[in-house]
């Protein structure tokens, strides 16, 4: 057999070892949007269905952390959320003394910030409209995208007070743990949909450096 042909067969075997890994999700935020300022590539990524029909569809993302109940600090009443962003952990107390531990997200340097506020308002699938700030640092951001699984909202959101900050779900799970936004707390989207559940709008959020 020619030398050629005996090269090839070894290459074809070899790729039969090997197979090509294709990306998850090539399409997440974060590489798509960095990628294209062209408007012309900004999609809609509800393609006209309701958000309702991503929880139908949702599949859970696999936490590097998963949530689980912990002694916590008496002095905080049931029903609290209180965020620690140096353990970079939320916590919902579930009853003196107890606690839902989660991994989050935080501010990275120059955007951590403290206080306490509440939720005032909760949204399912939400749209998201960058703000000015972001804006004139990434002035290739789309300037609104509807909810859907590519939004960086991910699958729901909390809303703290009148600020712009939230705790809400992501597309990119692999900043959980990180300090890596603007100073919004991120979830993974089967986290932030278990909190939701729990909380109502009122809900007093204690943020912690």
């Amino acid at each position: 057999m020619p030398r050629i042909v005996l090269a090839l067969a070894g290459l074809l075997s070899l790729a039969a070892f090997f197979p090509v890994q294709a990306s998850a999700n090539p399409l997440y935020w974060g590489d798509y949007y960095q990628q294209s300022s062209n408007p012309a590539y900004w999609v809609d990524p509800l393609n006209g269905q309701p958000p309702e029909y991503y929880d139908e569809q949702f599949r859970p993302q696999a936490s590097p952390i998963p949530r689980q109940l912990v002694e916590f600090d008496p002095r905080y009443p049931a029903g609290m959320i209180v965020i620690s962003t140096s353990e970079r952990r939320l916590y919902y107390v579930t009853r003196r003394g107890e606690a839902i531990q989660y991994a989050v997200g935080v501010g990275r340097p120059g955007f951590e910030w403290s206080g306490t506020m509440r939720i005032t308002r909760k949204r399912e699938w939400p749209d998201w409209r960058p703000p000015a700030e972001m804006l004139r640092r990434r002035p290739d951001l789309p300037r609104y995208m509807s909810g859907g699984p590519d939004n960086p909202l991910g699958a729901r959101a909390l809303y703290l007070g009148s600020s712009l900050y939230r705790i809400h779900g992501s597309n990119e799970p692999e900043t959980i743990g990180q300090a890596v936004s603007s100073g919004c707390i991120r979830m993974t989207n089967e986290d932030v949909i278990d909190l939701y559940n729990r909380v109502k709008v009122g809900t007093r959020v204690t943020v912690l450096r």
